[in-house]
């Protein structure tokens, strides 16, 4: 209960420091001026200017979050998240190539199409003929295809025009620019939908947790448990990429730092740990790359790719110590 409560508070605090701090400085009372009665700076600040782009990193970091948790419990695998194991990347790629060929199909859309297909490559790709697939295995396999996808987004962004190839490549980083509300609803609804369907399957994905054979002795489908808890990993990463873009690392992360802030050792509190730590990692870095140099706006991606590098370094390295890998 401590550990919740810490992360409320330090989730709160960021919040508030994301919409008083910028270009536009807000005192807390006019930003509690601006809320009461809509008028003023404070009003302009949270309706337009910084409202949006906050309560939109509020809601990709923990569908993000969430992604993560869900599927380092699936495989049981600390390194298990769908920016390593491409799915982000393949999400990415969709958008990318949608612009490309000037298609207007909605983001969520064909973000769901490309990370639904970059895990269904990666499955396909590490089964073993009659043996059960090590999740290593689909790990590594995945890290290949999300290079692929970022290749490959690469190469489409060589094809735009040079302001829509700048933009297209600072998304890529993932940005939160010019986010309004509609990106707010966008990734509130779809997000609570899918957070909903994740925490209904909890009994399933603690049934796995006590190994395939015992689960399918409880009665358990295993296959069908697996693909569901998957599919709804993956969407909800696309949820978060469709209005952020591939930001790194913040699945990877978000899992073991919300267990440690908030000491939670049941899955469901693990999971709502996840969402309000990567929710919390994003508002943060969002903040970070807006005031890191002064008349330059980083994309948020830069600073969870400085945060997550070494975390992953370190985290190899405890695998490696372990045998794991």
């Amino acid at each position: 209960m401590k550990g919740a409560l810490t992360l409320c508070l330090l989730l709160l605090c960021a919040t508030l420091a994301a919409l008083m701090l910028g270009p536009v400085q807000l005192s807390p009372a006019l930003l509690w001026q601006g809320l009461r009665t809509g008028e003023g700076p404070g009003a302009l600040v949270l309706g337009t200017i910084r409202g949006p782009r906050v309560v939109t990193a509020l809601g990709a970091g923990a569908v993000l979050g969430l992604s993560g948790a869900l599927f380092q419990a699936l495989f049981r695998n600390p390194l298990a998240a769908p920016d390593i194991m491409g799915f982000t990347a393949g999400a990415g790629l969709t958008i990318i190539a949608a612009i490309a060929l000037g298609l207007t199909l909605p983001p969520p859309l064909l973000a769901a199409g490309g990370g639904l297909a970059a895990a269904l490559l990666v499955a396909l790709l590490s089964q073993r003929r009659g043996q059960a697939t090590p999740p290593l295995t689909m790990i590594l396999v995945g890290l290949g295809i999300g290079f692929i996808a970022s290749a490959l987004s690469s190469f489409l962004l060589t094809l735009l025009p040079h302001p829509q190839a700048a933009e297209a490549q600072r998304w890529l980083t993932g940005s939160l620019a010019a986010r309004d509300w509609t990106h707010v609803a966008q990734v509130w609804l779809i997000g609570a939908l899918l957070a909903a369907l994740a925490l209904a399957q909890m009994r399933r994905l603690a049934a796995l947790e006590l190994g395939e054979d015992l689960a399918a002795g409880l009665g358990l489908r295993v296959g069908r448990a697996r693909i569901a808890l998957a599919g709804t990993a993956v969407l909800l990463a696309a949820a978060g990429v469709a209005v952020a873009g591939p930001v790194p690392f913040i699945a990877l992360m978000s899992g073991p730092l919300g267990a440690r802030i908030t000491g939670a050792r049941r899955l469901r509190g693990q999971m709502l740990s996840a969402a309000g730590t990567g929710a919390l990692v994003l508002v943060v870095a969002d903040l970070a790359a807006r005031a890191a140099l002064p008349g330059i706006q980083l994309p948020a991606g830069v600073m969870t790719g400085l945060l997550g590098a070494p975390y992953l370094l370190w985290r190899l390295s405890r695998e490696m110590e372990k045998g794991e890998l």
